[in-house]
């Protein structure tokens, strides 16, 4: 039976250069169902399908499980997920070829300290721990993908539709008050775009230590304010590390900057004792967060769908939020004085894919129910958006000085 525009499994597997068991496996595993499947059974696939088995090829030579697999390559294809997706694989691609020089660097350094001695029995065989580690480091490169991916998702949304047109980073920025010769720390970086999306920087005179918890993270920030900052990559420096415990001098910095971090953290307290820590007296932390009502409109849409599904296990505003903030800070006993800035905006979205990819990036069960019903979800959400779908916008950030 030909159908036009769909291969067989055969064909299918023929074009790919691939085998008809990849091909039979991935159909049994989930991880890549046909098209189409007629009354007998047979399965045929189109070209769109060439596309989701070119992400699975890729991400599975890059080490990722079955089961990561299955989970980054949810979404129907369109062009502009395609160019998400393919932006995404080329910054995996780098990521790896990074990681695999910093291993080939050390075991050169390593290769060469063991030449200069005769007797191993003198050789630091701490470089080969180090090497242990670095070979050991980030087995799989899921969770980098899903932070930037889910980064770029939620990021995307509000740059598309806010009605405030300023900007969620332009707003934060004109908070901080930069001046020459202060020492700025920003606690979970993400890729950077406090930075990246505020062109005026003049970065000349300040020193600016950029940290998060996930080197992939770092890694980004790194590669976009280089791109973005060329004449101001100096003044910039990276870390890794858990924001509970800052490898910085007491009364080292000017300025702290935690924003949208403190709800993650499992001891809040201990960030905040940490981040008073190494503030100069007169120092300014400055923190942001969202309250009850951020962002109302999308979980009753997908309740709407299902209720089964909970964007988020956690309700973060009530961990940390504009309702319950000051309190929390008022009660840490750490500072002075604590002023609330609230951000005014909303979004009016009028496009179903960014507000999918935004769906799809919450950390919650939205995965397990919407899998198997992809297609059915994006035209439900096509109906609701059609028209403009209004989006409450909650959000601001606390001055503590």
């Amino acid at each position: 039976m030909n159908l036009p525009g769909y291969y067989s499994t055969g064909q299918f597997a023929k074009l790919a250069d691939v085998s008809v068991r990849t091909i039979r496996f991935y159909d049994r595993s989930g991880t890549l169902k046909p098209s189409y499947v007629n009354e007998n059974g047979a399965r045929f696939y189109t070209d769109s399908d060439l596309v989701r088995l070119q992400q699975i090829l890729l991400l599975k030579y890059l080490g990722f499980s079955l089961e990561d697999i299955r989970e980054m390559t949810i979404s129907q294809i369109d062009s502009s997920h395609l160019l998400s997706s393919l932006k995404l694989q080329q910054k995996l691609v780098r990521d790896r070829i990074e990681q695999m020089q910093t291993v080939c660097d050390s075991i050169e350094e390593t290769a060469a300290e063991l030449s200069k001695h005769t007797d191993t029995e003198d050789f630091d065989w701490k470089k080969m721990l180090d090497l242990i580690h670095l070979t050991g480091m980030e087995n799989s490169l899921a969770s980098q993908y899903r932070n930037s991916s889910n980064l770029t998702a939620r990021i995307d949304l509000h740059n598309r539709y806010s009605v405030n047109r300023q900007g969620w980073f332009p707003w934060l920025f004109s908070l901080l008050h930069l001046k020459d010769g202060m020492k700025v720390l920003e606690l979970g970086c993400g890729d950077g775009a406090l930075w990246t999306k505020n062109p005026d920087l003049d970065a000349e005179h300040l020193d600016i230590s950029l940290s998060d918890i996930s080197d992939g993270m770092v890694r980004d920030a790194r590669r976009n304010i280089t791109q973005a900052l060329k004449e101001f990559t100096d003044c910039f420096s990276y870390y890794t590390f858990d924001c509970s415990r800052i490898p910085f001098e007491k009364r080292s910095m000017d300025l702290v900057i935690a924003n949208h971090v403190l709800f993650y953290c499992e001891d809040i307290r201990k960030v905040l004792k940490e981040s008073r820590r190494v503030l100069r007296d007169g120092g300014r932390f400055i923190c942001s967060a969202y309250g009850s009502r951020h962002m109302q409109e999308i979980t009753q849409l997908v309740q709407e769908f299902d209720p089964h599904i909970v964007l988020s296990a956690d309700r973060l505003y009530e961990r940390f939020g504009l309702d319950s903030g000051r309190q929390i800070l008022e009660q840490s006993g750490l500072f002075d004085s604590i002023e609330l800035n609230r951000y005014e905006d909303s979004l009016v979205v009028t496009d179903a894919q960014p507000l999918i990819e935004y769906i799809l990036s919450c950390h919650g069960n939205q995965n397990r129910y919407l899998i198997n019903r992809y297609r059915e979800f994006r035209l439900f959400v096509e109906d609701r958006v059609r028209g403009g779908l209004h989006i409450t916008k909650d959000a601001g950030a606390f001055t503590c000085r």
